[in-house]
């Protein structure tokens, strides 16, 4: 990844946090926080992985609401950043946490049965 590309993940990261925060009205994004994003090469579109509070509902709730509020975030974003293009924002919600504890769950039951048979 080039350093340019970085820099610009770094402040749509910061940017985004604070007008999640202090912007927007909708309550849904606000159990939101901002996690990893990528942007393309040409800068012209960024995904965004969202890890949100609450039951599955309300999570995919919450990246609705982000969704429904791309537009507003990035008529926003283009008056706070020095970009040519402000990239078209794209969330999703990041299962991550949710993967590794489905994984340490599985391995803590291989252990259990490893035990049982020895």
């Amino acid at each position: 990844m080039s350093h340019r590309l970085a820099r610009v993940e770094d402040l749509l990261r910061v940017e985004l946090s604070e007008l999640l925060r202090r912007e927007v009205g909708d309550p849904r994004a606000r159990l939101a926080t901002i996690g990893s994003i990528a942007v393309s090469a040409d800068l012209r579109h960024a995904r965004i992985a969202v890890s949100a509070l609450g039951n599955e509902a309300e999570r995919e709730g919450a990246v609705a609401a982000l969704n429904h509020a791309r537009g507003f975030l990035r008529s926003r974003l283009a008056g706070r950043l020095r970009l040519r293009v402000v990239p078209d924002l794209e969330f999703h919600l990041d299962r991550g946490a949710e993967h590794s504890q489905r994984i340490s769950s599985l391995l803590e039951e291989l252990g259990d049965a490893h035990d049982e048979d020895s």
